[in-house]
């Protein structure tokens, strides 16, 4: 499974990757837990819809996929985000409940 190099993902594809409210619950998941399964709980979305998610995300540069066995784990670049993109990461988790409609 090919994953960008942390250079590689520009901040056009990061804040793209990180605009969909699912892909932004994946995201908070794994800076909560670490590694989050390719379905976790709770998200009520089809896994078709999921690997997209998590493909995109993966594609950003924003998530690292290993597998084990038959099992998808992926984690957060939390490193290579910061320091590609300096606060971004931390602001993004911090405005978790401060979204208006």
């Amino acid at each position: 499974m090919e994953q960008p190099d942390r250079t590689d993902p520009g901040l056009a594809a990061v804040l793209h990757a990180l605009g969909d409210p699912v892909r932004l619950d994946l995201v908070r998941r794994m800076a909560g837990n670490g590694e989050c399964t390719c379905s976790p709980d709770g998200l009520g979305v089809p896994r078709s819809t999921l690997s997209n998610h998590w493909r995109i995300l993966r594609e950003a540069g924003i998530t690292r996929t290993r597998r084990d066995g038959k099992a998808r784990l992926m984690t957060l670049r939390r490193a290579d985000l910061d320091t590609r993109f300096p606060g971004l990461l931390a602001a993004v988790l911090a405005e978790n409940g401060r979204r208006t409609h």
